[in-house]
């Protein structure tokens, strides 16, 4: 199975936290490639290690020489949290449904959207369209309704959660 990431935070050091599409969030430290692959000590050097971006959702990129697979991450990395703001909505398509009484299979016929595809927004590794989100609420006889709401982090500021 291919893991998504959807961010990436830079720790102390060579530590990276990576969020990826099922709300897991791994931390993963550079230095255990060192031995393996000699090229990525340049890694200790600070502002280098921070200018490392996602690319796409399958791989951090600092240059041509310097790389790592996200997969690689979710397999060898620690799980230091879920991120419950992006399993919301797939949760919450899941309780819809069993409250509508139906299987995903069901749900499937009634939409035209592939019963796997339903089984991934479930999941949270897909993202579907609004509209699409609408057509499967429809369908289980509810409306879709999208909140932003601000909650106080623990430094006193606020956050947006959707």
């Amino acid at each position: 199975m291919h893991h998504k990431a959807i961010d990436i935070e830079f720790k102390e050091n060579t530590v990276l936290e990576v969020k990826f599409q099922t709300g897991e969030v791994k931390s993963y430290d550079m230095a255990m490639l060192f031995e393996k692959h000699d090229s990525l000590k340049a890694l200790t050097d600070r502002a280098l290690f921070l200018t490392g971006k996602l690319c796409g959702s399958s791989g951090i990129y600092w240059n041509d020489d310097l790389d790592i697979d996200v997969e690689t991450i979710y397999e060898d990395g620690t799980t230091v949290r879920i991120d419950s703001s992006v399993l919301g909505f797939g949760d919450a398509l899941f309780k819809a449904r069993a409250r509508a009484e139906l299987s995903q299979k069901e749900l499937s016929i009634l939409t035209g959207i592939d019963q796997s595809d339903i089984s991934k927004i479930e999941r949270g590794i897909a993202n579907p369209s609004v509209g699409t989100l609408n057509r499967i609420a429809k369908a289980m006889g509810c409306s879709l309704k999208v909140d932003f709401v601000f909650e106080e982090s623990q430094d006193g500021h606020k956050s947006s959660v959707v």
